[in-house]
């Protein structure tokens, strides 16, 4: 489900470092709609700020990590600059847009995450899996670029699953903030953050988020 587009939708109401948001992304936060990558860049941004997040843990944004997986696929000029090697933890957003001239084609959202002590891609999919020719595209372009020692592997991680069709991107959200809240807070545990995850986000808490990051554009609109 998708917001009825009106005049004024294109409006700027919020510029947030490197993020513009604008009016339509109300719209889709306060209905039952699917997340766009402004929504997603945005709160990843906010992410990397309010957890004071460590150099070495990286949050790729939507735009990037399409232009990665579907513009320009291990493209050296692109990926060296974001040093890879020196993160232990990268996050990158995949969408199942298979069109790059399409804007906001796609349908659905999943999280691909790099954890360097393991060497592993871990994805996570809210959706049973239906993403997981897009990650392994997205790993296949980016996995020479980590400088993992030995095989890197690609894994499907244990994820909370949605019970509509427009919460992914929710999902990807609330799933980036637990692995790094647990990144942050050091539990190097067997598991890694997987059981954070379950405890922590399923189909309620996720709802509750549409509400916090509306919440959160609101007060920051406020503050302007």
């Amino acid at each position: 489900m998708t917001p009825s587009k009106s005049a004024g939708d294109d409006e700027r109401i919020l510029s947030y470092h490197d993020e513009i948001l604008h009016r339509s992304d109300l719209q889709i936060l306060r209905g039952p709609n699917y997340i766009n990558d402004r929504i997603i860049s945005f709160y990843f941004t906010h992410l990397s700020l309010s957890l004071s997040l460590s150099s070495n843990i990286l949050l790729i944004p939507p735009s990037l990590s399409f232009l990665i997986s579907i513009c320009c696929p291990g493209d050296p000029q692109i990926l060296t600059p974001l040093d890879l090697p020196s993160k232990t933890l990268i996050l990158f957003p995949v969408n199942d847009n298979p069109d790059p001239a399409v804007a906001e084609g796609g349908t659905h959202w999943s999280l691909l995450v790099y954890d360097r002590p393991s060497n592993e891609f871990v994805h996570h999919d809210s959706a049973n899996g239906s993403n997981r020719w897009c990650a392994r595209r997205l790993y296949e372009a980016v996995k020479g670029f980590v400088g993992g020692d030995g095989d890197t592997r690609f894994v499907e991680g244990r994820t909370p699953q949605q019970r509509n069709g427009y919460d992914c991107g929710l999902f990807v959200m609330a799933v980036a903030r637990v692995v790094c809240e647990w990144k942050e807070r050091g539990e190097e545990k067997e598991e890694r953050w997987f059981g954070a995850l379950e405890e922590e986000v399923d189909a309620e808490s996720v709802g509750r988020l549409r509400e916090e990051v509306l919440m959160l554009i609101t007060s920051l609109m406020e503050r302007k």
